[in-house]
């Protein structure tokens, strides 16, 4: 992914909500099945880490990107973002 792909993806991240929020469990099998669905409905999700959670934000989307194939967009703070084409019906076109 080229970084202007990357800023096209950020700018469209900006106004989204977060869809999926880690918790104190961390990553389970119950997360990444959430997150694969999230990611195949709206390709562009925006993911939350809770205060009791013992992964960082870094290390949530380093590990959720790697068990799903997407791409890491941006990690602020808490929050990150990660972006997967569609296997059926790609909306987002970079």
């Amino acid at each position: 992914m080229t970084s202007k792909q990357r800023a096209m993806l950020r700018g469209m991240a900006n106004t989204l909500d977060p869809i999926l929020y880690i918790g104190k469990e961390g990553i389970v099998p119950g997360t990444i099945r959430q997150a694969d669905d999230d990611l195949e409905a709206h390709e562009l999700i925006k993911c939350c880490v809770q205060q009791g959670c013992p992964l960082t934000a870094r290390e949530a989307v380093t590990a959720l990107c790697g068990e799903l194939e997407a791409e890491p967009v941006q990690c602020i703070g808490r929050r990150f973002v990660m972006y997967r084409p569609s296997r059926e019906n790609p909306r987002i076109v970079l």
